[in-house]
This record gives structure tokens, sequence and C-alpha cells, in this order.
């Protein structure tokens, strides 16, 4: 091989010890069953060594597809979505494949494609928090839905978001807590509707338990307005139920508005545990929600759609941690009025 050439295949096959054909196989992800583990770590060394890629123009032409995967996103602005984003990504790549993120807000009607022609610039799509109807103009197009109603035609992964609710009401009830406020995203999502009827249903069998409402934007500002509607009633909640660690933020700004501590007056949890979560003080309990799990195991099931397999529907499980925004119910806790501030 020349110094200036650009490694080939062939080039990797030599340096391993073994055939072209072996070498499509194991950088292609198809080895497994077919090459031994150690071939194929002596396959994916010698590429490394040589600094090997794949021409995906060349590989494409020879499949008579493009490699290309479109993740299809509410907004890139939520650290949620980046999250997917890497983890769809990287499986990809395992397969040499791209993925191309396009932003598709929940309100604007169906998409339309970046490309020219989609069905010759893209293999699949994957669609997180959005409906299946946004996805009509790429009829015949292979679809696998992320965090979407899993009563969806098409393969969806999801997350137990249910589950996680009827744990964030386990460990408040088992702290006391009988007076539930829910500060609920307003957004038109099957992931929302499921935790609101959660929310309600397991709050409905503690005894003596009472759970009032509140909907509101996934903003900081209008969340706060929220909280402070459903903190300023006669037998305020002693814990606020948020849907979104963002909403949370605002939760906490409305407690210090109303003159109340987190967790001694008032407590509060989120869903999701980005960032935020931690930046909070005192620290926000949340649910867990593995983003990146989540893109990796939808690009997988995508992967064998294309394949000609048809993947099932997928739960992930969230995972409640426990910080210091949850405390004991405080006994005997009344409204608190006076002015505002914060």
């Amino acid at each position: 091989m020349s110094m200036t050439s650009r490694p080939t295949s062939r080039d990797v096959a030599k340096a391993a010890g073994v055939s072209q054909s072996t070498v499509s196989l194991v950088l292609g992800g198809k080895w497994s069953g077919r090459v031994s583990p150690a071939t194929a770590a002596a396959v994916q060394d010698a590429a490394e060594r040589l600094g090997y890629r794949p021409n995906r123009a060349a590989r494409s032409l020879r499949l008579g597809s493009t490699r290309t995967v479109m993740l299809v996103v509410p907004t890139l602005t939520a650290p949620f979505f980046g999250a997917v984003y890497e983890g769809a990504a990287r499986v990809a790549a395992q397969h040499g494949f791209g993925v191309v993120a396009y932003p598709w807000p929940e309100h604007a009607g169906p998409a339309d494609s970046p490309f020219a022609a989609p069905h010759e610039a893209i293999d699949g799509i994957l669609a997180s928090s959005l409906a299946e109807d946004a996805l009509s103009g790429f009829a015949g197009t292979p679809v696998v839905m992320l965090d979407s109603d899993p009563a969806a035609e098409a393969p969806t992964v999801v997350f137990g978001v249910e589950d996680g609710m009827r744990v964030i009401v386990d460990h408040l009830a088992g702290l006391g807590h009988r007076r539930f406020g829910h500060l609920a995203s307003s957004i038109d999502q099957w992931t929302f509707h499921a935790r609101g009827r959660a929310l309600a249903d397991a709050v409905a069998a503690v005894p003596g338990a009472t759970l009032v409402r509140e909907d509101a934007a996934l903003d900081v500002a209008d969340a706060k307005d929220a909280a402070l509607r459903l903190l300023g009633g006669p037998g305020r909640p002693t814990a606020l139920v948020c849907d979104d660690d963002v909403m949370s933020a605002g939760a906490y700004k409305a407690a210090r508005a109303r003159g109340l501590e987190i967790p001694r007056d008032l407590s509060v949890t989120g869903f999701d545990d980005v960032l935020l979560a931690a930046a909070l003080e005192p620290e926000l309990t949340t649910v867990r929600l593995p983003a990146d799990e989540l893109g990796a195991a939808g690009m997988d099931a995508l992967l064998r759609l294309l394949e000609g397999e048809r993947p099932g529907s997928l739960s992930l499980p969230g995972e409640l941690v426990v910080r210091g925004s949850t405390g004991p119910a405080a006994v005997g806790a009344a409204p608190v009025h006076g002015p505002l501030h914060g």
C-alpha cells in the first residue's frame, strides 16, 4: 500500500490474513455466527491500524441503498433528543449506516422530507415522540417509532412511563404524602397522556389521597405560573409531581415565591433525569429514562426491519433516582399566603 493512497479492504484482508469477503462481513456487522470472534477482532484491529474507512458510496451502489437513516424529532434544543441521537448513531455506525437528524415539531402537521427524493436518499426513519400520522408523507419507507403510542402500526420502542409514575407515587405515599399536585405537560403526546393516566390511577389507589392538576408548556416560566396556581389554594398539595425535569425547575421557582422550602414544606419530583436534575438545589428526585438506550434500541429494531425481520415492540424500564427534593409530608401543612417574591 502506498503511503499516500487510501487503504482498501484488500489491504485490511492482507494485514489480518483473511479474505476480502471476511472483511466485508466483519466491518458490515454481519459476522456473528459466520466468523470467529478472534478473527473478527483481528479484522477490526487491522482496519483501525491502517485507518481504513468503508467507501460508503461504493457500498451504496453495490447494495442499492444509501446506508442512511433519518431521525425525526420534535426539537433539537432538548438535551433528551441529543442523547437519543447519540444512541442511534452509535449502533448505526457499527453497521456502516449514517444518521441524519431532522426536527419536525409535534404540532406542525405531516413532515416533509429534507431530501428531493426521500426514497432514494434514506433507507429508513426513526421517529421520536411524534404521532405516526406525522410521517404520512413517507409512505413505503420503513419506520420505527420511539416514545410513541405502542398501538401504532409501526414497531415501537417506548419507556415504561406508567411504571415510573407508579413508583413515584409509592415513594411519596411512603413519606406520608396524601395531597398530590400534578404539574402536567400540555403537549398532546402519547407519553404525557400515559403519565397522567398512571399518576391518577396510582393516587386513587392510596387511601385518603387527593390529586389536583394544572397543565403547562415544557417551559420554566409557564410551569412556574401553573405551580403557583396549584400552591395557592386551600389544602395545597404537599407534593408536586412534574411531567418533566424542566417543569420541576418552574415548581422550584413557585415554591420560593410562596415562601415554601423544598423538601421541608413541599416535595417535588421530575421525570427524565436530564443534567438539570442534578443542577437544581436541592437535587431533584426523578425517574431516569435512558434516552441513549432508546435511540440504540430503536436503531437496532430499524436495522432488523431493513433486513426483512418484523421486530416486536419493546418497553425500556425507567429508574427512580431519589435525591434531596423529596421528604416527609409536613404535618398539617396549610396554604401560604402573603406577598410573592423571587
